[in-house]
């Protein structure tokens, strides 16, 4: 997955002695004046553009600012000595940077109430226009426990609930089918009736239609038409790969500035071909069959140009208990030879009556 950078956009802290919310490059508050914490934590604004000046994405690319050790002054990343007292910065510390603060909020952002004055201000606004009062919003207090008078009857049973019970249903169905299929009994059970096949393919050559990737075609092949479908996915770009990348979102730089970024991968396409190729094809199939243990393979006669393809067959037994009857397959002729009409077995049958296994009741 690639991460491609949209641009940089203002981060803003809010000031936690007097609430006052300031733009993230800002070292001191602009309601109390206090410097800005070691600890505070940088925020989305509620409208985020993208910066067009070239020093102050410079300074976002430089990585996170530290704070002095003797002072706690904050200073840029690439500074040597500190701003506010001269000290050197070679042993300061570097702030948190990679948080992913949320989506990118390109679009237009409502405008913000003050709390105090109920004046409505421009969305980019740090204090109140009228009254100069904070904008900062008050953080949500973390629900507490949902008790049985608070809940709704929609709450009780919602969509997810329904999810939940119907994936338990369906596992428990598959669960019962399983140990349904494995239980079994025993039961006597007496040959009444017995079926076999056998048959022999004849091949020739002849032309073939199939389809594949242009590049698995076998060179004698003669290529038909071919259109662009999806191959795979892939980290890096192709000529012939399609872009395809997720919802913007912005990560903290540690500079008061935040990096816009999205994660994209790439489609590739290639040529899905149709081709004919001469092979081995069946032109016709000879058979034999009957209701006894006589068992034979027909005869076969080539014409020029012809072979034989590989024999199939198939044997059937149906066997008469004291409840029904049951039938048994098998493709084992030395198997088949042994269930004379009239010979008594063991079955052993499943919950849904079919045979599993079987042996001489003698």
């Amino acid at each position: 997955m690639t991460r491609k950078t949209l641009g940089y956009v203002h981060l803003e802290w809010t000031c936690p002695r007097c609430d006052s919310k300031n733009p993230g490059p800002q070292k001191f508050c602009n309601g109390c004046g206090a410097p800005q914490p070691e600890d505070v934590e940088f925020q989305q604004p509620a409208q985020e553009v993208l910066i067009e000046d070239q020093a102050e994405i410079a300074r976002a690319k430089v990585g996170p600012d530290v704070h002095c050790p003797y002072c706690m002054a904050r200073n840029s990343g690439d500074a040597k000595f500190c701003g506010a007292c001269g000290g050197d910065l070679a042993g300061a510390k570097a702030r948190e940077s990679g948080r992913v603060v949320g989506a990118h909020r390109a679009g237009p952002a409502e405008e913000i109430i003050c709390p105090a004055c109920s004046t409505p201000n421009p969305p980019t606004a740090h204090r109140c226009v009228n009254c100069g009062g904070s904008l900062a919003v008050e953080k949500p207090q973390p629900p507490g426990p949902i008790t049985e008078e608070k809940m709704t009857p929609k709450k009780k049973i919602g969509f997810s609930g329904i999810g939940i019970a119907a994936l338990v249903l369906c596992i428990l169905v598959v669960v019962v089918v399983i140990a349904l299929g494995l239980r079994t009994k025993d039961i006597i059970g007496e040959v009444q009736e017995v079926q076999w096949t056998r048959a022999i393919p004849i091949l020739a050559l002849g032309p073939v239609e199939n389809e594949g990737w242009f590049d698995e075609i076998p060179t004698d092949a003669e290529l038909g038409d071919c259109r662009s479908e999806y191959h795979h996915t892939q980290d890096e770009p192709t000529a012939n790969s399609i872009e395809v990348c997720g919802t913007p979102y912005t990560v903290d730089t540690g500079s008061g500035l935040g990096e816009v970024v999205e994660d994209c991968v790439y489609e590739v396409h290639e040529d899905w071909c149709t081709y004919t190729q001469i092979d081995w094809i069946t032109v016709d199939t000879v058979t034999s069959s009957g209701y006894d243990l006589n068992t034979f393979w027909p005869d076969v006669t080539l014409s020029e140009g012809q072979v034989e393809g590989d024999g199939e067959e198939e044997y059937q037994v149906v066997f008469q208990t004291d409840e029904r009857t049951h039938s048994f397959e098998t493709a084992d002729s030395n198997q088949f030879s042994q269930f004379e009409i009239g010979s008594r077995w063991i079955l052993t049958v499943n919950t849904f009556n079919t045979v599993v296994s079987i042996e001489p009741a003698d």
